[in-house]
């Protein structure tokens, strides 16, 4: 059973602040630290966008990919990052990435797809913005679905982990606040857990406040590592 520590934007653009994200998450028992990784302009609109500004500041150069990379590899945890075009499909390749993540909104971008299958490694596909009855069709040699409801926080009534099936799934990627929904779902057999970090809920951001902290972290490792010992 992972964990994934999901850091993405919540290093608010200081690349410090990522490095003691990412000795944090190893320290509280996870086994990835994930960020994400794109050209803040064209993936978001300006329009209506209050958070524009703050996801143009945390967008990561690829001077920060490498950093962060070996940052990991001396923290002892492994690198990993959701990518959104193919131009940061050649960085992540550069730094050696074992495998890689496709965001629930990537899921029917067919020219990102193909650029990570050529890679040959193994995806990890979050499906909250799927809605077909069959899993999208990824031609990489390896694919586990992640079952994810994109709402930012998610209500736990909304998350229905009772019908969700986790021989079909490989995991859950959690947008609820707090950890119960995470535990419940390694009850229930999901092999992996994806869910936002932050060292402080009060930071600036619009993921801090959903995010786990250490403390959490630390409590949902545990009871990984117990509920293991059971099984």
């Amino acid at each position: 059973m992972e964990i994934i520590a999901e850091i993405g934007q919540n290093h608010n653009g200081d690349m410090d602040v990522a490095r003691q994200l990412i000795y944090a998450a190893k320290e509280g028992g996870a086994n990835v630290a994930k960020f994400q990784l794109y050209d803040a302009r064209r993936l978001f609109s300006r329009e209506g966008n209050p958070w524009f500004d703050y996801n143009c500041a945390t967008e990561l150069s690829r001077e920060d990919v490498k950093l962060l990379s070996r940052t990991c590899s001396d923290a002892g945890i492994e690198f990993m990052s959701s990518v959104f075009d193919v131009e940061r499909v050649a960085w992540l390749e550069d730094v050696g990435v074992k495998r890689y993540k496709l965001a629930s909104r990537s899921v029917r971008d067919r020219v990102l797809i193909e650029a990570v299958a050529e890679a040959g490694k193994p995806v990890l596909v979050s499906l909250g913005m799927w809605d077909e009855p069959e899993f999208p069709e990824i031609p990489a040699c390896q694919v586990g679905y992640l079952y994810c409801v994109s709402k930012y926080p998610t209500p736990l009534e909304e998350l229905h982990l009772s019908n969700v099936d986790f021989t079909q799934y490989a995991g859950f990627s959690d947008h609820s606040i707090g950890v119960s929904a995470a535990v419940a779902a390694l009850a229930r057999g999901a092999g992996l857990i994806e869910k936002h970090f932050t060292l402080d809920k009060s930071m600036h951001g619009p993921d801090h406040g959903g995010s786990m902290n250490p403390d959490e972290l630390r409590a949902l490792s545990i009871f990984r590592d117990d509920f293991q010992q059971c099984l």
